[in-house]
């Protein structure tokens, strides 16, 4: 057989679009992944998704439709039925009219951002972010040549921005919110919701709010935007509340400007977001009596890490309003939150994610634990974090 001669590596361009920083969340995964494979266990404080499946309402609609119908393509801005439901659940939810035709179905809320981003922005335009923050904000701006504005926030902020920190920011395209926010679990109210509108619309930016950990809230109900404005862009998700993650399902509304660039931009890059997946989501929009379960066992898992981790040296958190993280001001314990988040993983068996994934700048202080998993795990990570620390 004749041999194929190695090609030396040719010195081809390549784009600096990719040359953003990696996850490190996933390098924290794959780390326990390995260490699950040596045969030892693992407590996962470092994913932030449900570790509940989709509900039932879901599974059956999704089960109907393979057996119904051929699931090809669809609307590129989603199926009529499943933009009619999520309609019906803003007045439901929030007594807020959204017509069905602002709402656009989505690959992941991953794929609304990439739309809105495009949609609404030029390259060079630059957008404000918290920080922390979630940091595939950064990285898909970055990688869109947008750049990404960090407004450094923290206690005193109760670390979500407001317009002093806008006004200091020089000028901006662009703002992106999030209430519930990842990975500190602090939510806007209304009034400084308000504030953002009144101070988007008088500097003439957009506003984009991110709800996707809307429905998992705990002493008071998350505000939607949409109660103050038809003129933000806000972001939702099947992955949180409704426990649909690997379905690989979002949501967005847009203002009726946008719609346009929205759905040429939807037909090109994606031409429909997954069929099946609408299918189970209509299912999952009826299914609040499972999902509140859930949201119940988190507020469980909440409350125990609370009143249990100070023992265990960690007793300053952001506030925890919603979402299903606490974010630990470790800087008592360490100045290097990397190598503290390996050897607990080493020495403990838990898995949690050091802060730099969410603030470059300060997040050396900071750990990030999930509490999305189930309330034996939320013990007995305490109790390893307890023995630990002694």
């Amino acid at each position: 057989m004749r041999s194929v001669a190695r090609q030396p590596d040719l010195l081809m361009r390549v784009s600096r679009r990719g040359a953003i920083d990696p996850f490190f969340v996933m390098e924290v995964m794959k780390a326990a992944a390995e260490r699950e494979r040596q045969g030892k266990d693992v407590i996962h404080l470092e994913v932030g998704q449900p570790s509940t499946g989709a509900p039932r309402l879901a599974l059956e609609a999704a089960q109907r439709a393979m057996a119904n119908n051929p699931l090809g393509y669809t609307d590129a801005l989603g199926t009529p039925a499943l933009r009619a439901a999520i309609s019906d659940h803003y007045k439901r939810v929030y007594r807020v009219d959204v017509p069905p035709a602002r709402i656009v179905v989505t690959t992941g809320s991953s794929g609304a951002f990439l739309l809105a981003f495009l949609a609404a922005f030029d390259a060079g335009d630059r957008v404000a972010i918290a920080e922390p923050g979630y940091p595939a904000y950064r990285n898909i701006l970055m990688g869109l040549g947008l750049e990404p504005v960090a407004l450094p926030v923290g206690p005193a902020q109760r670390f979500q921005p407001g317009p002093v920190e806008l006004a200091a920011a020089g000028p901006l395209a662009g703002v992106l919110v999030a209430s519930p926010a990842n990975p500190t679990g602090t939510m806007l109210g209304v009034d400084a919701l308000h504030e953002l509108v009144r101070d988007c619309d008088a500097n003439k930016r957009w506003l984009i709010v991110d709800e996707i950990y809307h429905g998992i809230t705990y002493d008071r109900p998350a505000e939607t935007v949409l109660e103050l404005t038809d003129q933000a862009i806000v972001i939702n998700s099947f992955s949180k509340y409704f426990s649909m993650t690997g379905w690989r399902l979002g949501w967005m509304v847009v203002p009726q400007a946008l719609l346009r660039s929205v759905e040429c931009l939807a037909q090109n890059l994606f031409i429909s977001p997954p069929g099946v997946s609408q299918s189970a989501a209509i299912g999952a929009l009826a299914a609040q009596e499972e999902l509140d379960g859930n949201v119940a066992r988190y507020a469980a898992n909440r409350n125990l890490l609370l009143n249990e981790l100070p023992a265990a040296g960690f007793a300053k958190f952001a506030p925890p309003d919603g979402a299903f993280y606490l974010y630990a001001d470790v800087s008592d314990l360490t100045d290097d939150a990397v190598g503290f988040c390996k050897r607990m993983l080493d020495e403990t068996g838990i898995a949690a994610t050091p802060g730099i994934d969410f603030d470059r700048a300060r997040g050396h202080h900071f750990v990030r634990f999930s509490f999305a998993g189930t309330t034996a795990d939320m013990a007995e990570a305490s109790r390893r974090l307890r023995a630990w620390r002694k």
